[in-house]
């Protein structure tokens, strides 16, 4: 019985840290992403051209923080 109480801690401890990680990555990629959008209009461009630049790029840069590598 003690293991069964033991394992259910465990398991609500991992959700517990797996629900609150994604927070600080959205606020990375909003941040990103509103930096990019505001200078992207600022440029001249359009609001459908700027979300889906600002999209990719700020997703790419994520991207590439979590797996360590640069793009060019």
């Amino acid at each position: 019985m003690a293991y069964k109480v033991a394992a259910l801690l465990v398991l609500c401890l991992v959700l517990v840290a797996a629900v609150e990680l994604p927070k600080a990555a959205a606020d990375k990629f909003g941040s990103c992403f509103n930096t990019c959008e505001q200078q992207c209009k600022a440029d001249g461009q359009g609001q459908t051209f700027c979300e889906m630049k600002c999209d990719t790029d700020c997703f790419d840069e994520e991207v590439a923080g979590k797996l360590h590598i640069k793009f060019p």
